[in-house]
């Protein structure tokens, strides 16, 4: 079928106010596909290098996502309903299908990324549920840009310029950040065996604030799962919250402290018990009390 015959019959212009709905959805697309590209590069080269390069830039691009995901819902929802009423009965039945497949993968789209998000009030937490909803957000987008074409080249005649302008501008700004996370001495900086002769492996360097470990309030809002099995696990009195490891450390710390002049030796148990005063660098402190730490409960 050639380009011109799918442009027969052509339907009549778009109303003032579609217009302005379509060009408000046009735009946030935009938006979201040059932020979604600069995304789906920074988790590429994460798996390519090996090496964690998210930084609070990121986090705020990902939350960008999220916000420009939620506003573009009513307004693709309802320009896609109005434009399939206005344009379900046309002769064009080529143009038609092209623009229902557009408006379904449209709708899988934005309801994979509400199911991947977590809400206050609505969470999915299934893991095949999640598995299959990320699967479908990342390659949703591929069919409605392939719909998007094949839909337009039914009418007026496609304004390449524009598009070659957004995905030109999503290379460079991604290329940009991407070379600049890779050079950032911060999200780069090795891990070492700071606290021997426990296995764990920390950023080299300063000791982790405890605040940035006594966060479970926190980690809950999206793992409320795990947080409710932990609640009710013995896991939840594994620290010197259980009397009987808080004897047998305290025995330990002791002995440790008379033969060897320091406890370093019992970073070992601390690393699986205590992680909050092991990161934070209070274990290693001879004279800790865990009665005025409440990072030894947690």
């Amino acid at each position: 079928m050639s380009t011109r015959s799918l442009r027969q019959p052509l339907l009549p212009p778009l109303s003032t106010d579609l217009r302005r709905l379509l060009a408000l959805v046009l735009l946030l697309f935009g938006l979201l596909a040059v932020n979604s590209v600069y995304l789906i590069t920074v988790s590429i080269t994460e798996t390519l290098t090996g090496q964690t390069i998210q930084n609070h830039f990121y986090l705020l691009v990902f939350l960008g996502h999220l916000v420009l995901g939620l506003i573009l819902l009513i307004p693709a929802l309802v320009f896609g309903a109005l434009h399939l009423r206005r344009a379900r009965h046309h002769p064009n039945r080529y143009a038609v299908r092209a623009g229902l497949a557009l408006y379904t993968s449209m709708i899988l789209l934005l309801a994979s990324g509400i199911l991947l998000t977590r809400f206050g009030f609505f969470e999915v937490n299934d893991p095949l549920v999640r598995t299959w909803s990320y699967w479908t957000h990342v390659l949703t987008p591929l069919a409605v840009i392939w719909l998007f074409v094949l839909h337009r080249l039914a009418g007026p005649r496609l304004r390449w310029r524009i598009g070659a302008s957004w995905a030109s501008a999503a290379v460079v700004l991604t290329v940009v950040a991407v070379a600049w996370h890779l050079t950032d001495p911060s999200a780069s900086a090795p891990l070492e065996r700071t606290f021997q002769p426990a296995l764990s492996k920390t950023p080299a360097g300063a000791p982790i604030e405890a605040e940035h470990l006594m966060v479970d309030a926190v980690c809950a809002e999206c793992h409320a799962d795990i947080a409710e099995q932990h609640e009710r696990s013995m896991h939840r009195m594994s620290s010197f919250n259980n009397p009987a490891y808080r004897f047998s450390i305290d025995d330990t710390r002791a002995a440790l402290l008379a033969r060897d002049g320091n406890v370093g030796a019992a970073r070992l148990c601390a690393t699986c018990h205590d992680q909050v005063p092991l990161f934070s660098g209070r274990f290693d402190n001879p004279d800790y009390d865990p009665n005025k730490d409440p990072g030894s409960r947690v």
